[in-house]
């Protein structure tokens, strides 16, 4: 009855032990660059979302604004 446990725990056990901290060394690396680069977050400027929604949408008049004059200023060379 008590044979079975011990076979459950002993490959875990041996796998552990040959490999060494390789496993750990990789997860304190990954952690330290996942920190460091923010995963995708994006900068907290201090804005509200109304704010920022508001300074998106200005940036975005702009754009279309810049988009506008290039097209009345003449046709685009495109093939």
């Amino acid at each position: 009855m008590f044979i079975l446990p011990l076979l459950c725990i002993i490959p875990t056990v041996l796998t552990s032990r040959t490999r060494g901290n390789q496993r750990e060394l990789a997860r304190m690396k990954n952690a330290k660059k996942s920190n460091e680069q923010g995963k995708g977050k994006r900068n907290e400027d201090g804005l509200s979302a109304a704010a920022r929604k508001q300074r998106d949408a200005e940036i975005m008049q702009q754009k279309q604004k810049k988009a506008d004059e290039a097209g009345k200023a003449g046709p685009s060379k495109s093939k």
